[in-house]
């Protein structure tokens, strides 16, 4: 049984990354560690799940929250408690903005960015918080 999804990311810019998840949303530092001539840092994201999508599926979630495909195999969800505010702080700490928050079919409010790391980000708000356990 699979205990905890880490997803590992190599940056070639570890300083602005670890500044921009650390320090700017907030990931907490679980740990960090040293090699000879290197480092990394692992970070508290909260709950991990994995989505797994069809191409026909991931096609139509950028359309709803983009407008095109411009996702690539990868791409990272992070729920917040308030999008708009989130999306304009990353902006103004680094990311690209790629799609303004958006309302979508299934009750979130949804932005897209391109984050520190060559990560996009999909910034998602639950609107209809009275059915979350």
């Amino acid at each position: 049984m699979v205990r905890e999804l880490r997803l590992v990311v190599t940056a070639p810019d570890y300083d602005e990354a670890l500044r921009f998840y650390r320090d700017v949303l907030g990931m907490g530092e679980l740990g960090a560690f040293s090699s000879p001539g290197g480092r990394v840092t692992i970070l508290d994201a909260g709950r991990a799940t994995l989505e797994l999508a069809d191409p026909p599926h991931a096609a139509y979630i950028d359309a709803v929250e983009v407008g095109s495909r411009v996702a690539g195999q990868i791409r990272v969800a992070l729920q917040v408690d308030d999008a708009a505010t989130v999306t304009a702080t990353l902006v103004a700490n680094g990311a690209e903005l790629v799609a303004e928050p958006v309302r979508t079919p299934w009750n979130s409010l949804n932005s897209r960015l391109e984050a520190p790391a060559g990560l996009q980000l999909t910034i998602f708000e639950e609107l209809d918080r009275l059915s979350q356990g």
